[in-house]
């Protein structure tokens, strides 16, 4: 049932992750030639101020998800309706803070920005991306249950469906009206309706939660949730303050229209990492109800498999997002829109660090790991903060992401092997050390003949047979007689066996 679970979440996210990059590459050129890069920039830069302001939910989400895991297992309804009633209060709550919090912030944005260099009121446009923000908590909590059944597929098909028409809807008012204000007023809108159709949905399959009949929430879960929350506060203060104040630091030293300009890189780096990271994160559910057992080596075996898709993934994509992103930017906006290679390469390793943590944090996130390392986060947000600015100083945009890259070390030499690898497998820091160095370099060897092999060539048409064969051919060579790769073969054996 779980690897059937996750096979329907991964391919239900991928191809609705598909389905967005394709909408938002379209939705991206109409905005960019419609409105400009500054609105881009401008864009970016409250989306990553709102992104902040989400540090107003504490982690309750995935606190109250990890206590559902149990009661779902059992199917103890009744205790189910109390946690899901408490989640619901505790949204109210959020969203309320959230719109106080976010008023708080308004007279502050002047200092923000370098300079405004579009012509519209900003201080508007921040009071319609903080609705956007508030209206993803509105009747949102009922997605969790869904979630917590391993059922993430029926949330992808809805999710697929949400952004087809924003993307459509979004383009539509672009073009015939060039108004900024609409364009964010349709997601508004458009948002409210999908979490209003999500929750009918929960109803339908889990009847027993339009119940009237709610017993009080038992003061151990409510005690479970709350130490679990505390923790978690910070681990989401250190993820949204280390990936969410790039676009600040850049609009403050460099201004609007650099933000513009990286924009578009993230945007692919994003959207690739959200297509593939996918496939794993979808992992989380099923390992959370395999981790409730607290079996050393059958955790070990199936973080094993979990990690060699990842590392195979995100090696690929590497090697594709280096030799490709430049033609394809150039091909989509023009040669003006390029940042230097230096900035290129520093996001690429970035890039590399951030996806291979998704196999380590479904088994921390599995598992409700967020407790006993709750001080690491800080030190990385210390980290993040201090060396993003020192290195922005000395070499331009790329130390912003150094900054970044350097913090997540803490993550990567003390969490994982202590609170992932001997919590978890009970295996020791060496055997950790010797596999994620190995891994880094191989990857390292990869990326470098890919590179060294596009400069010779100089090719486009050749730079995309370089990305595709050289990774996989090295991979498939290293790894052929691997007991990983010889599962997935074997998955995929049956998945076409029973396709037909």
């Amino acid at each position: 049932m779980r690897t059937n679970n996750s096979i329907k979440n991964s391919i239900t996210s991928f191809i609705y992750n598909i389905v967005t990059i394709l909408l938002l590459f379209i939705e991206q050129t109409f905005f960019i030639k419609i409105l400009g890069i500054e609105y881009s920039g401008l864009d970016g830069l409250f989306t990553n101020i709102l992104t902040l302001l989400n540090l107003i939910e504490l982690g309750f989400g995935s606190a109250i998800t990890f206590n559902l895991y149990k009661y779902v297992k059992k199917n103890d309804k009744e205790n189910i309706k109390s946690i899901m009633n408490f989640f619901k209060k505790t949204y109210n709550i959020v969203s309320f803070i959230i719109l106080i919090v976010g008023l708080i912030i308004l007279p502050f944005l002047k200092y923000l920005i370098k300079e405004v260099t579009v012509d519209i009121n900003i201080y508007f446009v921040y009071l319609l991306f903080l609705l956007s923000t508030i209206s993803t908590y509105i009747l949102s909590y009922k997605r969790n249950i869904i979630y917590a059944n391993q059922k993430n597929y029926i949330l992808n098909i809805f999710h697929i469906c949400y952004i087809a028409i924003l993307s459509i809807l979004q383009i539509i008012v672009l073009y015939l009206t060039k108004n900024y204000y609409l364009f964010i007023i349709v997601k508004i809108i458009c948002i409210l309706i999908e979490n209003i159709l999500i929750s009918i949905k929960a109803n339908k399959l889990y009847p027993y939660l339009k119940e009237k009949n709610i017993n009080k929430l038992k003061p151990s879960i409510k005690e479970n949730i709350i130490s679990r929350v505390k923790a978690l506060f910070i681990h989401k203060t250190s993820a949204a303050v280390t990936n969410g104040t790039d676009n600040i630091l850049i609009s403050t030293f460099f201004g609007l229209k650099v933000v513009g300009l990286y924009n578009n890189y993230f945007y692919i780096i994003n959207a690739i990492t959200k297509v593939f990271s996918i496939i794993i994160t979808s992992t989380i559910p099923s390992v959370g109800n395999l981790l409730v057992d607290n079996k050393y080596e059958k955790n070990y075996e199936v973080f094993k498999k979990i990690r060699f898709l990842n590392y195979w993934i995100t090696v690929f994509t590497s090697v594709c997002l280096l030799l490709l992103i430049e033609p394809f930017i150039t091909i989509w906006l023009g040669s003006e829109f390029l940042l230097n290679k230096i900035v290129l390469f520093v996001l690429i390793i970035n890039y590399y660090q951030s996806m291979m943590r998704c196999s380590y944090n479904v088994f921390k996130e599995g598992a409700g790991i967020w407790i006993e390392d709750k001080f690491v986060p800080l030190i990385q947000l210390t980290i993040n903060i201090t060396t993003s600015i020192i290195f922005l100083k000395i070499l331009g945009l790329s130390g912003v992401f150094i900054g970044t890259i350097i913090s997540s070390l803490s993550l990567w030499f003390y969490s994982y092997p202590k609170f992932v690898y001997k919590k978890l497998f009970n295996r020791t820091s060496k055997d950790y050390i010797k596999e994620i160095f190995g891994h880094t370099l191989l990857f390292l060897l990869i990326i470098v003949l890919s590179y060294l092999l596009k400069i010779y060539f100089k090719n486009i048409i050749i730079s995309v047979i370089i990305s595709v064969f050289i990774p996989n051919i090295i991979l498939l060579l290293i790894y052929r007689n691997n007991e990983n790769l010889k599962y997935y073969i074997d998955l995929i054996k049956k998945i076409k066996k029973g396709l037909k």
